[in-house]
Formats: structure tokens, C-alpha cells, sequence
């Protein structure tokens, strides 16, 4: 039996989390494949280190070597601690000589943003040494993750990735080594091409399907899906099992317990999946799989995506020009902006998306020729609630018992996705309003019919 384990960074986020991790990994019995992210912070340091370049190199050498160090010398000392210097050394080696290339190759900020990894997993791996167990700690590189895509953006070759692993890391699992492999970035043409933020969470799917694992285990700072937000509904409860869509739809629409993206790689092999919590390893955890397993209540969970806005853009009868809604979606997509939902009128398109990227993309629009576009109008501050249940699309009077609740609490319904998933429905409300209707929803349809 394969089982991937993936750490994320509070997880392997100091010397003490690290030891915690490393008693998991142990205990799990069969083959252990591990995926690591970078210690807690070390990603958002490497970024500020490319967004200012101005920084004094050394300086920001030091700041990075000594956070993992101090980590180490509470952990390794002797021979072990000379041998961990040495592997250390050259990766730091390599650390400076990342930030000194080219800040204007198109893929610098992928090669520097991915060095956390590089360090975490070797913390990892000499810690298994330390218990007594054989380990080896992986890059993508050496592992053989591939990955094809725009730099800040990439997706794994499957295909390749599965060839690559099976000559580079199968072996190893034959001699009973435990690999510690890199997450978050895989190699494009030789050099790393990141998964976006969070991704390591994706590149452990990815290394499963490559393995053909038995399981997928995501160990992160919290017990698994939840009912809703615990820091919005205080009775929220941990949801034992859900089917890979119902997941998928939770991680995309504002659940955090999840990369959205790690659910196809495993989903396309049958590959169950667990959510545990890495400082309370006696919790079961999520079970995701892709058996349905009938609920109580109406709904399973609901989840927000709070700070979006709806640019509704104008146009004559812009349902009859199908070639310029492509035109406006090809505009907003050269910026990497992610869509949450569309809907048109005769006249409109009204696009969901993130506040932060209204002025890109209303900069975008106004390439049109004039008179192309005649209005757009912003509309600020709103949520996406995504509801989320069983067969929700085949029962009748679903969407006006789910907006009864809404209506209940005084809330307007400015948007609405129903149809695209059969375990879903989306809509959107203020952001101001969001919270009472999450409350209502929960109270009403999941806690109350718990009961």
C-alpha cells in the first residue's frame, strides 16, 4: 500500500511541528511517499524578496538560512547535524545564486518562490534519518514532477510525471526510503514553474497519480471540511465524508481547507483522500472519495468567497454577438484573473470576479474599439455563497427553500449559478449581509436538520 502524505507549512513550520510530523509518518504503516511546502512565512519572504530588488542579498541569505537553521540545531546535532551542514550548504549555494539570476527572465519569480521547499523537505527527511529510518530528500527535478503552463501558473504533465517517477522514486519505495519530495513547483524545460499559492497541496494529487497511490493524505492546521466557517457558526461540525465534486466545489468557492486543484489528479484514478489535522493526529479526519453517501439535512456545507465585485458590462444586443463575449473573456484571462461566474442578458454580461482586479480589467475592456462597449458598471463589496448538498440540482424546490433563508434574514440575491454542478448552487449577496445568511442556511438546513 502507497500512501502520500502532504505537510503544509505551520505543519513543518518549526523544529517541534517537524518532530510531530516525522512520529505521523512513521506510524502510517506501508510505503510513505511525503510532499512538504516551505516552513510558515518562508513563501511570503521570497516573494517580498522579488516584489523589492532592491534588497541587500546578503542580507536576505542571512534572514532565510537562519530562520531553518535555528530550526535544525534544535533538532541535529554531532554527525548528523555536520551532515545536514554540508547538503544545507549547497542548497544555500544555490539559494543565492536563484535570487542573483535575471529578475527579467520570465520564470525568476518561479525559481525563487520555490526555494522554501527545497529546505523544508531536508529538515524533514534528516529528522526520519535521526528516528532510524531511511530517507532521501527530493526536488521536482530529481523526482521527476513535470509541468507545462504560463510562468506563477503551471499544471503538471501527468503523463510525464508518472514516467519520470516511476524511474526516480519507485525504486526507492522497493528499498524501504521514505522520499520527501519538493511541493508547490514542478520543471518546465529545466527550470521551475510553479503550481500558484497553496499549490503544494496539488503537487501531492499529482505525485499519487503518478504512484498510483491507495490513499492521499493532506495534513494541514485544521480537522477536515466543516459544515461552514467555524469562526462564523460557532456549532460548525466537521464533515466525515464527501465525494471528490462535493470538495472540489467547496475548495474553489472559499472553503481553505484545500488547493481546488488537488481534487483531479486523484479523482481521474479513484484515489481516496483524507483531510487530517496534524496536531491532532487521533482525528479521523474527511474522507473524500467517490462514493455518495446520503446526508441528513438538505445541504452538506456552505462556504463564501468574500471581497469580489460584478462588472456588468453593456452592449447592444451582445447576445447576438457570441464572438464578443469571447473577445471580453480572452481580455480578462491574459491577466491569469479568475472568473467565479457569468451571466448574460440581451444587452449584458455580468462577470464575478476579485475586487482587486476590477481596475486591470476594466483597463482591459476599454481596449474595445469605441462604441463597443457602452457601460460598465462596478458593483463592490459582495460575497459568493456556495451551498453545497446532495443531488441538489434532481430535488424539487431546492433553490426557494435555500432562498426562503436568505429572504429570511433581508438579504438581496444579486447573482445566481445554478445548473453547472449537480451539488451546487452559487449566488451572490452584499458582503455586509453574508455572514447572517451563512447562519440562517446553517441553522436551517444543516445544524436543524441534524436534529
Amino acid at each position: 500500500m502507497i500512501t502520500v502524505m502532504k505537510f503544509g507549512g505551520t505543519s513543518v513550520g518549526s523544529a517541534e511541528a517537524i518532530q510531530r510530523v516525522a512520529n505521523i509518518i512513521i506510524n502510517t504503516k506501508g510505503d510513505k511517499v511525503v510532499v512538504a511546502s516551505a516552513m510558515s512565512g518562508i513563501t511570503n519572504f521570497l516573494v517580498g524578496v522579488v516584489d523589492n530588488p532592491t534588497q541587500d542579498v546578503d542580507e536576505v541569505v542571512k534572514a532565510f538560512a537562519d530562520k531553518h537553521i535555528m530550526a535544525a540545531e534544535q533538532m541535529f546535532d554531532g554527525e548528523i547535524m555536520a551532515e545536514f551542514r554540508k547538503e544545507f550548504d549547497k542548497r544555500l549555494a544555490s539559494f543565492r545564486e536563484a535570487i542573483m539570476s535575471d529578475p527579467n527572465d520570465a520564470y525568476y519569480k518561479d525559481l525563487v518562490t520555490s526555494q522554501g521547499e527545497r529546505f523544508s523537505t531536508l529538515m524533514l527527511s534528516f529528522y526520519l534519518k535521526k528516528m532510524g529510518h531511511e530517507s532521501i530528500a527530493l526536488t521536482a527535478e530529481t523526482a521527476g514532477i513535470a509541468a507545462v503552463g504560463l510562468p506563477l501558473s503551471g499544471s503538471a504533465d501527468l503523463v510525464a510525471t508518472a514516467n519520470g517517477m516511476t524511474m526516480k522514486v519507485r525504486p526507492l519505495l522497493s528499498k524501504g526510503i521514505i522520499p520527501v519530495i519538493t511541493g508547490f513547483y514542478g520543471i518546465k524545460d529545466g527550470a521551475p514553474l510553479t503550481f500558484g499559492r497553496g499549490g503544494s497541496d496539488y503537487s501531492a494529487a499529482v505525485v499519487a497519480n503518478a504512484l498510483d497511490a491507495d490513499m492521499l493524505e493532506i495534513w494541514t492546521d485544521v480537522d477536515g471540511f466543516m459544515t461552514a466557517d467555524p469562526r462564523i457558526i460557532k456549532d460548525a461540525i466537521k464533515i466525515e465524508e464527501m465525494t471528490f465534486g462535493e470538495a472540489a466545489e467547496l475548495a474553489y468557492f472559499g472553503a481553505k481547507v484545500l488547493h481546488p486543484r488537488t481534487i483531479e489528479p486523484v479523482r481521474i484514478k479513484r484515489i481516496p483522500l483524507k483531510v487530517r489535522n496534524s496536531f491532532r493526529p487521533e482525528e479521523p479526519g474527511t474522507l473524500i472519495h467517490s462514493l455518495r453517501k446520503k446526508g441528513k439535512g438538505l445541504l452538506k456545507s456552505v462556504a463564501t468567497k468574500n471581497d469580489l465585485a460584478i462588472l456588468t458590462i453593456s452592449s447592444a444586443e451582445i447576445a447576438y454577438k457570441p464572438e464578443m463575449v469571447a473577445q471580453i473573456i480572452n481580455k480578462i484571462a491574459e491577466n491569469n484573473i479568475i472568473i467565479y461566474s457569468i451571466s448574460t442578458s440581451l444587452s449584458t454580461v455580468a462577470i464575478l470576479l476579485g475586487n482587486d482586479d476590477v481596475t486591470t480589467v476594466i483597463r482591459r475592456l476599454n481596449e474595445f474599439s469605441n462604441g463597443e462597449i457602452e457601460r460598465i458598471d462596478v458593483n463592490n463589496g459582495v460575497s459568493l455563497v456556495c451551498c453545497v448538498g446532495d443531488d441538489l440540482l434532481s430535488r424539487c424546490g431546492v433553490t426557494g427553500d435555500i432562498f426562503t433563508a436568505v429572504k429570511d434574514v433581508g438579504a438581496n440575491v444579486e447573482m445566481i449559478s445554478e445548473g453547472a454542478s449537480e451539488v451546487s448552487l452559487n449566488f451572490v449577496v452584499p458582503m455586509n449581509m453574508v455572514m447572517d445568511v451563512v447562519a440562517s442556511l446553517h441553522a436551517k438546513y444543516i445544524s436543524g436538520d441534524a436534529q
